[in-house]
């Protein structure tokens, strides 16, 4: 019989709504039940593409013994961390400072006030690999909440008053970076750069560091610096080249690891919409610098993924592909759906074929994978191989691999991530001439004005088939949008798309600013409470709330001479003062709003009729500008579209761009190429 969550708008409580735990919905009823029975809440946090997720809940919350312990000792909350940030977030910062790390699932045990006492992450059926088995941890709670009630209180106390107590200060950071703050967290990072591996740390786990690789594009394009543009390329090479990018049908994974001691990097196989939204355009960029063939590729192919795989029938973009797939004998397997052995390539190829498939992407006898099977990789340079043959052997690589048993989608569509794909598909089909793309930008910023955005310019966190889900959106969801929105007014030459992202940040302004410090929150002020105002200025696998907020604000006000927008960004920036030359992979997306604001930003205004070709052109130009976060109107004479346009005339009767900057312009030119050499950084 299904639980409470079988009337969940989220795929991964959905998931959950079979099992035998009486599961609840994060809500105050949960906590009114638990205070009424006298026992614990148990908070367990997830998400549905989640591998771990899914051995625990198959261990632990599918077994009837388990189950029936829970419901009698606990009240059993669920949430999907996609859905509540905010709660994810908070709890996430007690379970890290009381073990040292976090991860998912997520385990938390709380009183009826939601104040946590023990923690944890997975736990396995039984006790291994030094960890206590999850009916073990269950049995020990309920033995401290029974017999030794007041220290959990105090316990639970203690870490409440600890985590409200860490609020961030930033008077040790007076006013955003400078030129020497942004050039310490350049060395920063190329202390930490591997020239020979192209990757970031010595780590054996990788993660796409598309912040970093945006910032160092941004320094290099105003500095010149040709050790940032190294990095760039040389972090932009070796994720395409490796496991971490499909190498049949475009889009990136989650992370690589090495498994073993000088083994290959294989990759945890889920596939994030804000991963493949964050590379997918800072490889346009990287392809815009350096007018590289592979960043080129790359980026189409993994905008051409997102539209074929994870667009939704209403327009949106689904959160991600699950690491899972039935192997074709009803197991589901990590990887199933992307592995080649010998044998399979040979099948799909015939033999001449598949030795140069096997050759081209890495594939051994012995395997680089699980089970004799490989992880398709480039370790060969490119130019090697027949290029038409090998395209030949991935078309059909790709239809054979179409065949199998595909990986489940969590069609949530999250206001956040659907900004950041905003921004990417608007800019990667106006570099390279593929309105499709463009227009599936507008078909999501429109689904999102539609469904997600009320009356008083609020935005819901997700919607799923058509209907918005009932949590209110966070600071990053405000921001990613008017990211995004931004990005398509420049592109489209549509004003709309800038007024609705000025709603957004009018919001930021008033309900996440803090007006003392100019520090921000991930929450709004009247958003639910919890038992900490969550607040992270650090980036980690998105841009945090913090960093993508000061770059829209910045770069609205460059599109409107908001004074007080700009004001917020450069006060918001001081964070980055503080943090970008001690941790500068923790802080990339502000260290790249800072090289904006270092470098204006450049404010471009082109004036011409929309079907004349040197309008095009200029605007073309105006966007392939790698000045740092420039800012591109387009429009008729006299248009009201944008700020940017008024007062802004034709030239001897032509087409003209204008380009400002703190507050000097430069004289209109009607010249593409005086056009590219004033944004060339």
């Amino acid at each position: 019989m299904p639980n409470r969550l079988a009337h969940a708008t989220s795929p991964y409580l959905l998931q959950h709504a079979d099992n035998p735990v009486d599961w609840w919905q994060w809500e105050p009823a949960a906590f009114e039940e638990a205070r009424r029975r006298n026992v614990p809440v148990f908070l367990s946090v997830g998400y549905s593409s989640c591998h771990w997720c899914h051995v625990l809940a198959s261990e632990s919350f599918e077994d009837e013994a388990t189950a029936a312990y829970m419901n009698e000792h606990f009240v059993s909350v669920k949430v999907d961390r996609e859905e509540r940030p905010d709660v994810d977030s908070v709890y996430m910062e007690a379970v890290q400072a009381a073990t040292g790390q976090g991860g998912w699932p997520m385990s938390v045990f709380m009183t009826p006030d939601g104040e946590p006492f023990y923690f944890g992450t997975y736990f396995p059926p039984a006790p291994r690999h030094g960890l206590p088995s999850f009916r073990q941890v269950l049995e020990g709670v309920h033995s401290a909440w029974t017999s030794r009630r007041e220290e959990v209180a105090e316990v639970a106390e203690k870490i409440t008053r600890d985590l409200a107590g860490q609020q961030l200060d930033l008077k040790a950071a007076d006013g955003p970076p400078g030129d020497a703050e942004l050039a310490q967290a350049l060395l920063g990072i190329s202390r930490e750069y591997d020239p020979e591996s192209g990757w970031l740390g010595g780590g054996d786990t990788k993660f796409p560091p598309s912040m970093v690789i945006e910032f160092l594009l941004r320094h290099h394009a105003r500095t010149e610096s040709d050790g940032a543009l190294e990095m760039a390329g040389g972090l932009g090479e070796a994720m395409a080249r490796s496991s971490l990018f499909d190498q049949l049908g475009g889009g990136f994974h989650r992370y690589v690891l090495r498994q073993r001691p000088h083994g290959p990097l294989v990759p945890h196989f889920e596939k994030m919409l804000y991963d493949n939204a964050l590379l997918c355009r800072v490889y346009a960029h990287l392809w815009r610098a350096t007018g590289s063939e592979l960043a080129r590729r790359v980026a189409l192919e993994t905008a051409d993924f997102m539209v074929r795989e994870l667009r939704t029938g209403e327009g949106g973009f689904a959160s991600a592909l699950d690491a899972d797939s039935d192997d074709g004998s009803g197991r589901h397997v990590e990887g199933a759906y992307y592995v080649w052995t010998p044998e399979q390539l040979e099948q799909a190829l015939g033999r001449e074929d598949a030795e140069l498939a096997a050759r081209c992407f890495g594939v051994t006898q012995e395997g680089t994978f699980e089970e004799g099977a490989s992880v398709l990789q480039l370790p060969q340079q490119e130019g090697v191989f027949d290029a038409e043959r090998i395209a030949s052997v991935r078309e059909r690589l790709l239809g054979k691999r179409a065949e199998r048993p595909a990986p489940g989608r969590d069609d949530k569509v999250v206001a956040a991530w659907n900004g950041l794909a905003i921004a990417a598909l608007a800019e990667t089909g106006a570099y390279f001439d593929r309105p499709d793309l463009v227009e599936a930008a507008i078909g999501a910023a429109d689904l999102l004005v539609r469904l997600h955005l009320d009356e008083h310019a609020r935005l819901a966190r997700t919607s799923k088939d058509g209907r918005a889900g009932a949590h209110a959106g966070v600071l990053e969801d405000y921001a990613d949008v008017a990211e995004g929105f931004l990005a398509l007014a420049s592109v489209t030459g549509e004003g709309v798309w800038l007024e609705f992202a000025g709603f957004l940040l009018d919001h930021v302004l008033a309900q996440f600013t803090d007006p003392g410090s100019g520090a921000l929150y991930d929450t709004a002020a009247d958003a639910e409470k919890l038992i900490r105002r969550p607040q992270d200025p650090t980036d980690n696998a998105t841009p945090s709330g913090w960093s993508a907020a000061a770059g829209a604000l910045l770069s609205y006000a460059a599109h409107t001479g908001a004074e007080s927008h700009r004001t917020a960004a450069e006060r918001a920036l001081g964070v980055v003062k503080a943090l970008g030359p001690r941790a500068p992979r923790f802080v990339g997306w502000g260290l790249a709003v800072a090289e904006a604001l270092l470098d204006g930003p450049r404010e471009v205004a082109v004036v011409g009729p929309a079907d004349d070709p040197a309008t095009r052109t200029l605007h073309r130009t105006a966007l392939l500008g790698t000045a740092p976060g420039a800012v591109v109107a387009v429009g008729t004479p006299g248009s009201d579209e944008f700020p940017l346009l008024a007062d802004r005339p034709l030239v001897g009767g032509g087409p003209a761009a204008y380009v400002c900057r703190n507050f000097t312009c430069d004289a209109p030119t009607t010249d593409a190429d005086r056009l590219r050499t004033a944004l060339s950084g």
